[in-house]
């Protein structure tokens, strides 16, 4: 685990980041890291995350009360304290609103696998989870499902959330899923949409488990494509060899 200094010298920087790419607008967004297994350091509440400085953030204990810090912790920590208590393994959790990946959110669409290889490699299937109202434990448990199975989650209607080893891993996940989106979107405005073949699919979920990456959950007989009918014309059919119908990796609408 890192030191606390440098976990708040890594969390405003990222927030820096989210801030210059729009992925956080105003106030908008939240960072966390684990200090250690039962304490986390977090952004405030009402701060604009391209301009925290180390002694802006906070801690709280994971049953979400609040230990120091002059100003008070996020409204949405449990979502981030949800996802430490699901997996001991995960570091750090970034939150924001990543504008072409929350557009899918917004319109209920479950994020198509099977095009990109490295979309395959760092992410796999992005699941979408159920709508609740930001800030509470209603909120919080909709990732619940997700965790150990994902790295990154679309939040209906609302933005995403990624978790990883480190800070700036959990934010890699969420700038691969928005630039995906984006490439997504303008695909389908170019025409169809092309999927790669499930051999080839299982080869880059093979890298992936020899890059360290873990074992995808689809390599244990888990649907491979994900929302075949993505960018494709009606009636089209499968969109790659030996895809199974439309379907969506995350929730119902």
């Amino acid at each position: 685990m890192v030191s606390d200094w440098e976990a708040r010298r890594e969390i405003c920087e990222i927030g820096q980041r989210l801030y210059a790419r729009g992925f956080a607008a105003g106030n908008d967004g939240n960072l966390s890291c684990r200090l250690s297994g039962n304490v986390v350091l977090c952004t405030p509440t009402l701060i604009c995350k391209g301009f925290m400085k180390p002694d802006d953030l906070c801690t709280v204990g994971l049953d979400g009360r609040q230990l120091s810090g002059r100003r008070k912790q996020t409204s949405e920590v449990l979502l981030h304290l949800e996802i430490y208590k699901a997996d001991p393994a995960v570091q750090a959790v970034v939150h924001c609103h990543p504008p072409h990946a929350t557009a899918f959110g917004v319109a209920r669409v479950d994020i198509p696998t099977c095009i990109l290889p490295e979309v395959e490699v760092f992410l796999g299937a992005v699941p979408r989870a159920q709508y609740e109202t930001p800030g509470g434990e209603s909120f919080a448990r909709t990732v619940r499902p997700f965790v150990g199975k994902a790295n990154t989650v679309v939040l209906s209607n609302h933005g995403t959330v990624s978790w990883g080893p480190s800070v700036e891993r959990a934010y890699w996940y969420t700038e691969i899923l928005d630039a995906y989106c984006r490439v997504l979107l303008i695909a389908q405005q170019i025409g169809n949409v092309e999927r790669l073949p499930h051999a080839e699919v299982r080869e880059l979920l093979d890298l992936k488990q020899r890059f360290g990456a873990g074992v995808d959950p689809r390599q244990a007989g888990g649907e491979l494509c994900v929302n075949t009918s993505f960018g494709r014309p009606t009636g089209a059919g499968a969109a790659c060899p030996g895809a199974p119908p439309a379907g969506g990796a995350g929730v119902s609408p």
